[in-house]
């Protein structure tokens, strides 16, 4: 193995489906040291959930999920005079979190978070960058020629990768009205994945899934699409799953970082809060 590319071996590893044998053990120990040494670094891709996150709104007679909401149970006092812990409220699709593929009717009989299989939820990132589509086009949808120009300077989308759409909608959370692109009349506005290049990445290029910094992976403006909401509809339908809200987007590269996305497993859960990590070299 070539210790100075630890991260490239590793995402070779899970590209080709080969894994480590008893001889290969010692290589996940460099990597670590390579974290160590700030060979590879990090990069945190949630947002801090908290009782400011937003989120998303539906409009009547749809129920709506809640927010954060923590309650103190003690905190070195009277009931609890040397610890310090909290229970917590929270929907399962709220701030930088995970759909699952039951989430949607069309994957009703696909995986509920905690049957994903976990060796889906490491996979090399692709992060293919609109932001200036975005930004001029707000409702903006990714399409099959977005992938295709990115797989003329990147090489062809590896499969089992996590494709990211990157718009520079991660900066905006702190506010809600632009977060969710708010117009005069109160209709949202973000971008997300159109059906083509949804059906695409499924069929063709056989990714675990796809994520977004913005609140969701259909545009604002999803809803009046026919089918509504079409990346839902078809990733959730072939099994795949979703990665939402996501933070620090531009600080990857378009291709050779690696991805782990670790949801609470909660049983027979739609979606869950997730920590997102990236591993990318320097």
């Amino acid at each position: 193995m070539n210790k100075k590319s630890p991260l490239l071996f590793l995402l070779a590893l899970f590209v080709t489906g080969i894994w480590l044998g008893p001889g290969q053990a010692s290589d996940l120990n460099h990597i670590a040291e390579a974290v160590a040494k700030g060979e590879i670094s990090v990069v945190d891709l949630t947002h801090p959930l908290n009782k400011d996150v937003p989120v998303i709104q539906l409009p009547a007679p749809l129920a709506n999920t809640p927010g954060y909401t923590t309650h103190v149970i003690s905190k070195y006092d009277e009931k609890g005079p040397a610890w310090y812990w909290n229970w917590v409220e929270v929907g399962e699709h709220v701030g930088t979190h995970l759909d699952a593929p039951c989430h949607w009717i069309t994957g009703k009989d696909k995986p509920c978070v905690d049957k994903i299989p976990v060796d889906q939820l490491i996979a090399p990132a692709v992060v293919i960058d609109v932001t200036e589509k975005a930004q001029k086009t707000p409702n903006y949808l990714l399409t099959k020629e977005d992938v295709l120009e990115w797989e003329k300077k990147n090489g062809k989308v590896p499969e089992r990768a996590i494709v990211i759409m990157k718009t520079g909608w991660g900066v905006l959370q702190s506010d809600a009205k632009k977060f969710f692109g708010l117009d005069q009349e109160g209709k949202p506005h973000w971008p997300g994945f159109s059906m083509e290049v949804s059906e695409f990445l499924v069929k063709e290029r056989q990714v675990n899934g796809i994520g977004t910094e913005a609140v969701g992976l259909d545009s604002g403006n999803a809803a009046s699409f026919n089918p509504p909401f079409p990346a839902h509809y078809v990733m959730l339908g072939a099994g795949k799953y979703m990665l939402t809200s996501l933070a620090q987007v531009e600080k990857l590269p378009a291709k050779g970082a690696l991805l782990i996305a670790a949801p609470m497993k909660l049983e027979g859960g739609s979606g869950s809060p997730v920590r997102v990590l990236a591993l990318v070299p320097r």
